[in-house]
C-alpha cells in the first residue's frame, strides 16, 4: 500500500493574507483541494493522510465532503515545524504501508504521472526526489560580493512529492532532531547515507509562498 501525506498545516504568512495560503481559492477551489485532487487521481495513491493547522480541521472537513475528495484516510493536527507535521502525518500511516510520498499541500500543479513516477522510483531504490533543472546562472557570493559562479549543470531543484520505502523515512525521523531548520525529508534520509533516486519533473509545479505564486498558479490552473 502507498501512502501520500499531505503536508497543509502551516500559516502562510509571506503571502500576505489573513488565511493560510492553503486555504486560498484557485477557480472556486481552495488551494489544497486541488493539490487533493491531483493525488486522488492516481492509481499509485491507496490512501492520503492530510496534515492541517488543528483550528481547521473541522471546517475542512465540510469542505472535502462539498467537494468529493476520495481517499483520504485520516487528518491530523500539524506540529510547530514542518518536520514536525511530516512526523505527525507520518505516526498516522498504516503499518501497511510500503512507501510514503510526502507533499507540500501548496503545490497545486503536481502532475499525476509525476506522482507515480516518484512512487515507482522509491519502490525500486528505497527513496526518490522529484526535481527540476535549474535554468538560472548561479552565483557564490560573499560580503555583497560575487566571488564565483556555480556550475548549474550537477544543480537540482528539489520538488515534491518526495517518496520513501515507510521504513526507511521512520528510521529518518528517529534519527532526527527536529528542532533544526528541516526543509524536505530528503534532508534526513541522506544524513542516513541511503542514495536518492532523482526523478525529472516539470518546472510548472511551483510553490505558492508569495503573493506573485498565486497569480502563476492560477494562470497554469487555467491552461492545465
Amino acid at each position: 500500500m502507498n501512502v501520500a501525506i499531505i503536508v497543509a498545516a502551516g500559516s502562510g504568512s509571506r503571502i500576505g493574507s489573513d488565511k493560510p495560503k492553503q486555504f486560498l481559492e484557485i477557480h472556486g477551489k481552495p488551494i489544497i483541494i486541488h493539490t487533493l485532487e491531483r493525488f486522488a487521481s492516481c492509481d499509485a495513491v491507496d490512501e492520503i493522510v492530510l496534515v492541517l493547522p488543528a483550528d481547521e480541521i473541522e471546517s475542512f472537513a465540510k469542505s472535502a465532503d462539498r467537494f468529493s475528495i476520495k481517499k483520504i484516510n485520516r487528518i491530523v493536527a500539524g506540529g510547530k515545524t514542518r518536520a514536525e507535521s511530516v512526523r505527525n502525518g507520518l505516526d498516522a500511516v498504516s503499518d501497511l504501508t510500503q512507501i510514503v510520498a510526502v507533499h507540500d499541500g501548496a503545490r497545486p500543479l503536481v502532475g499525476v504521472i509525476e506522482i507515480s513516477r516518484t512512487i515507482d522510483a522509491a519502490a525500486l531504490s528505497g527513496a526518490a526526489c522529484l526535481v527540476a533543472p535549474v535554468t538560472d546562472t548561479i552565483k557564490e557570493v560573499a560580503d555583497e560580493k560575487i566571488v564565483g559562479t556555480v556550475d548549474r549543470s550537477r544543480l537540482r531543484r528539489a520538488l515534491t512529492p518526495q517518496a520513501f520505502r515507510t521504513d526507511i523515512l521512520k528510521k529518518a525521523f528517529e534519527n532526527a532532531d527536529l528542532s533544526e531548520s528541516i526543509t524536505d525529508e530528503c534532508y534526513l534520509v541522506e544524513k542516513l547515507g541511503v542514495q536518492i533516486a532523482c526523478v525529472e519533473g516539470s518546472p510548472l509545479n511551483i510553490k505558492v509562498t508569495h503573493p506573485q505564486d498565486l497569480t502563476l498558479a492560477e494562470l497554469f490552473l487555467t491552461t492545465a
